[in-house]
């Protein structure tokens, strides 16, 4: 039984690959071809920026679930009762905007939807927890969850946790630190400028960068403290022309999608000889943006990079792109797989837990299992911490490099330029404290 279903797909089914990687995983053929439960494949929904100023970060967020939930369904779906169920994903666009994912969430929920994901945008996420507390405390027959794989401001899982929202991706204080690992090394640094996204995310890191530089090297000027509007700038030459004047060797930002190609575009053109620590700087045009100026210049943190050396990820990065071939379809959430992985299991343990009837086991169920749940997937392994809700899992930091130097076997979006991993922190290094206060549902 090798089912997906997904509204508006884009790729036809011909073009379908199960990867040899994956095949070790199938369960026997007499278990997949078990019937379905009563209640049908368990519907889920992708509520994300499809259109408008990010839609390639849409779209690559949208590819990555569906290789996800192609794999789980080549096994059989996810255990219900006595038979096994499969996922299938539906999409809707919020083109960005915060009123459109809520009307998304509406429909998502009225379409049978019990599982929403979203994440490219921290602003959009923290009106999405709000609407899912409210709807689920109205209507608890309908209740849904909320699984966050890239909204990363860190009051997500802080002064906003709620039960029923579940991140997968490091906060933007886990990332910082990591950067701040190499930043605090080197000794010749001694000046930054602070560049980022006039919202909550852009501005939490921001905040974080202040933070921890004033903790961990108080010798390094900041040179300029800057936001700017999310996703309207169309020339970066006036920021980098400010960052020149202000003699800051290195920037940092968590600037994303074309605020961050634009930018780097700019530093190429105007000669800017600086280091970038990034959030994102490894994928989404960046690296052909810069270009050569980016060798050795560029750095970025990420939960994961195709030139992890190890045979694992190497299998499982070219499985990626035996799937989707296209060098524009390149980047692999190695964490959006690891979220769909964590459902799947949660999904089968709720199961277990108290539907022997076959029925859909209840979301309050699901988020339970959810909380203690821990996979691993190509050598990566991550777990949910139950208090706050935030996945822990190892980071890396690589700095850009050309395709082919020790290290860099596989490069970024055919650019020529790939990411060479030269720290990596274990998930107890990368794990920081939490204020939350959770508010469980009754048993």
């Amino acid at each position: 039984m090798f089912i997906l279903s997904i509204k508006a797909l884009k790729w036809p089914w011909a073009a379908l690959c199960v990867c040899a990687f994956f095949m070790s995983s199938l369960v026997p053929l007499a278990a997949q071809a078990q019937a379905q439960t009563p209640q049908g494949p368990i519907k889920l929904a992708l509520i994300e920026g499809l259109s408008g100023p990010n839609a390639s970060g849409g779209e690559a967020v949208y590819r990555n679930l569906v290789w996800a939930i192609e794999r789980v369904n080549a096994r059989g779906g996810v255990p219900s009762g006595k038979a096994f169920t499969p996922l299938m994903l539906e999409r809707f666009d919020s083109q960005g905007q915060t009123q459109e994912a809520l009307s998304a969430l509406r429909l998502a929920i009225d379409g049978g939807a019990r599982i929403i994901f979203q994440g490219n945008s921290s602003a959009v996420a923290a009106a999405l927890i709000d609407a899912v507390n409210k709807h689920n405390a109205r209507d608890p027959a309908r209740r849904v969850l909320f699984l966050n794989y890239s909204a990363v401001d860190p009051a997500l899982t802080n002064e906003k946790c709620s039960f029923w929202h579940f991140r997968f991706d490091a906060h933007a204080d886990m990332r910082m630190a990591a950067l701040m690992e190499l930043l605090r090394e080197d000794a010749a640094l001694k000046s930054v400028y602070l560049l980022g996204q006039d919202y909550s995310f852009g501005q939490s890191v921001l905040r974080e960068a202040r933070r921890q530089l004033a903790a961990q090297r108080p010798d390094v000027r900041i040179a300029g403290d800057e936001l700017h509007p999310l996703l309207r700038i169309k020339d970066f030459a006036p920021y980098i022309a400010k960052i020149k004047a202000s003699g800051a060797q290195a920037v940092v930002t968590g600037n994303f999608g074309p605020d961050l190609t634009l930018l780097v575009k700019a530093a190429r053109e105007s000669g800017f000889d600086g280091t970038f620590y990034t959030f994102y700087g490894n994928a989404l045009g960046a690296p052909a943006a810069m270009g050569e100026a980016g060798v050795g210049k560029v750095l970025a943190v990420a939960d994961w990079l195709p030139n992890v050396q190890s045979a694992q990820a190497e299998s499982f990065y070219r499985a990626f792109r035996t799937r989707f071939p296209k060098p524009d379809d390149d980047y692999v959430h190695m964490r959006m797989q690891l979220m769909v992985e964590a459902l799947a299991q949660a999904l089968g343990d709720a199961a277990k837990r108290g539907t022997p009837d076959g029925s859909a086991p209840e979301v309050a169920d699901i988020a339970r299992a959810l909380e203690g749940v821990s996979v691993s997937l190509a050598g990566q392994t991550g777990s949910m911490r139950a208090s706050d809700h935030q996945f822990q899992q190892p980071l890396v930091v690589g700095v850009m490099e050309r395709q082919g130097v020790p290290g860099v076997k596989f490069d970024v979006e055919g650019s020529g330029y790939g990411f060479k991993v030269i720290k990596t922190l274990t998930a107890a290094q990368a794990r920081m404290p939490e204020i939350c206060v959770m508010q469980r549902p009754a048993s």
